[in-house]
């Protein structure tokens, strides 16, 4: 199954670390973020969920639900918390779903073709609509970025309630782009802090949310 930006995410139900899932219940009026990852015990997803513990409280002021996915079952993510923990010098305090079927994973399309029964590590930004906002996939050797999945909901977030975009590499507090929609003589009206005109098709204001 292949999922594309503005597709409702798969409703489903699931055993956690937490207790049962049944995920747009669970989301409710909250964003969301679901990653995924091959297996338990495995390194570089060892440091992701230590990084994604620690940064929770950023998602926290965010409105943003986290939510795990491994292939392996509940007594073994336990087990692998609690090396999560003391490698990482965290605590995780958001669920890990156990799913030894695969159910989850095929259906957000996370089991890699070429390989069977390997989950991929997949993460997708859902919106509180229930939307895919956002969806990466990262090689095994490669460790997730979640500075700059916070990033990311930084721009989601801002962009869902203003008629603007975030420009290459922006960070939360910097000026962003007035869209081409925003017709000119409009722009006093809707960004009040002013704006600068680079070119016709490339308008800047102050982030207008601050």
């Amino acid at each position: 199954m292949s999922l594309r930006l503005g597709d409702v995410a798969p409703d489903f139900t699931a055993e956690t670390t937490q207790g049962t899932v049944k995920f747009h219940e669970w989301l409710g009026n909250s964003w969301g973020i679901l990653f995924s990852h091959p297996a338990d015990f495995t390194p570089v997803c060892t440091t992701e969920l230590g990084s994604m513990s620690k940064l929770k409280p950023e998602f926290d002021k965010r409105n943003v639900k986290i939510l795990a996915i491994s292939a392996d079952p509940l007594e073994s993510h336990n087990k692998w918390i609690g090396d999560i923990n003391e490698t990482q010098n965290t605590t995780v305090t958001y669920p890990l779903i156990a799913d030894p079927e695969f159910k989850v994973a095929n259906l957000y399309g996370m089991v890699h073709p070429a390989v069977d029964k390997f989950t991929v590590r997949s993460v997708f930004v859902i919106g509180p609509d229930k939307k895919i906002k956002l969806t990466l996939t990262y090689p095994a050797s490669t460790g997730r970025n979640f500075d700059e999945i916070l990033r990311v909901v930084d721009s989601l977030q801002l962009t869902a309630n203003y008629s603007v975009a975030t420009p290459a590499n922006w960070k939360h507090g910097e000026d962003v782009i007035i869209t081409a929609a925003v017709k000119d003589e409009d722009i006093a009206a809707k960004f009040p802090k002013g704006h600068k005109r680079v070119k016709p098709y490339l308008r800047t204001t102050p982030q207008p949310n601050l």
